[in-house]
């Protein structure tokens, strides 16, 4: 079965995100910064960490095994490396094809 990278994986009810702790499949990544559940663009923004070490990356939500309500946590399913490695965020682009084609074929389908 084909993953839409752009879909939440489980049903998952639109709730307040941005915060939340984000773990990666080898460690707490960082946290969110902004979500979204629009039908076939959904996508998280993570800072991972401070502005001079870190930066912010957008994560497709077919990313995202696990919506944690009571840690207040997201799991995804790639490594801290993957996500600290994939296309910084860019707010001018992110509406773009192009820019999702790009992010779209980093994390894979």
């Amino acid at each position: 079965m084909k993953v839409d990278m752009w879909t939440y994986q489980e049903v998952v009810e639109p709730v307040d995100i941005v915060g939340y702790s984000v773990e990666a499949t080898d460690g707490s990544i960082g946290k969110i910064d902004e979500a979204t559940y629009d039908a076939g663009s959904s996508y998280i923004v993570v800072d991972t960490g401070p502005w001079i070490f870190g930066k912010q990356v957008m994560v497709p939500a077919g990313a995202v095994e696990l919506i944690d309500l009571d840690s207040k946590t997201v799991k995804v399913n790639r490594t801290k490396d993957d996500i600290k490695s994939s296309p910084g965020w860019d707010p001018e682009q992110f509406t773009k094809p192009d820019y999702r084609q790009q992010l779209g074929s980093y994390y894979g389908s």
